[in-house]
């Protein structure tokens, strides 16, 4: 039998998680408060879940290593050539936006290391396998590329804000410029 009262409360927990993460990336000042009008439940609910900034915090964390891990499974990165697997994880962190934005603003990390620098070693891995591979300019180093594509991801989720396009269309045109940003030249 399914225990509908844990069904509940695990929701109530992802929406509270999910609000934060969407008010803290456009207000890193917010209020929990804030946190809990965007998530459709009273601060009293909240607290209940998270009695302290500092516990909301931490919860973030976790959720912020889960849907990186996750996002990294679903990208296969060792699978095929560097620019396909490039591709694949470019997909993946554009759909991380918000929480993106808290950890390279540093207004979360998950680990000693650091969320970005562990991002970009994955994209420079990547990187290198595809100069080995061919799909990817040799001429072009892998810190560059690491640069240009988080420009890019920050590009979209800007152009989506700015302009009212889809999220499809956004990643459409982040997809067509990286891809032609690395491929080699013709000979």
């Amino acid at each position: 039998m399914v225990d509908i009262e844990s069904g509940s409360r695990t929701r109530t927990r992802q929406a509270i998680l999910d609000a934060a993460i969407e008010v803290f990336a456009r207000d890193p000042a917010a209020s929990l408060g804030d946190v809990a009008a965007a998530a459709g439940v009273g601060r009293t609910t909240l607290h209940r879940y998270f009695a302290e900034r500092a516990d909301l915090t931490a919860a973030l964390r976790d959720e912020a290593a889960r849907r990186l891990a996750e996002a990294h499974d679903r990208a296969r990165v060792a699978d095929d050539t560097g620019a396909a697997a490039l591709r694949r994880l470019c997909q993946e962190y554009f759909d991380l936006g918000d929480l993106l934005s808290l950890l390279f603003n540093e207004q979360l990390t998950i680990d000693d290391q650091g969320a970005g620098a562990r991002c970009d070693g994955e994209f420079e891995a990547m990187v290198r396998r595809g100069h080995r591979d061919g799909t990817v300019d040799p001429e072009l180093p892998a810190p560059w590329i690491v640069s240009l594509i988080w420009s890019q991801l920050y590009a979209g989720w800007a152009y989506i804000a700015e302009h009212s396009v889809s999220r499809h269309e956004a990643l459409r045109l982040i997809l067509r410029c990286v891809a032609g940003a690395v491929t080699p030249p013709k000979s």
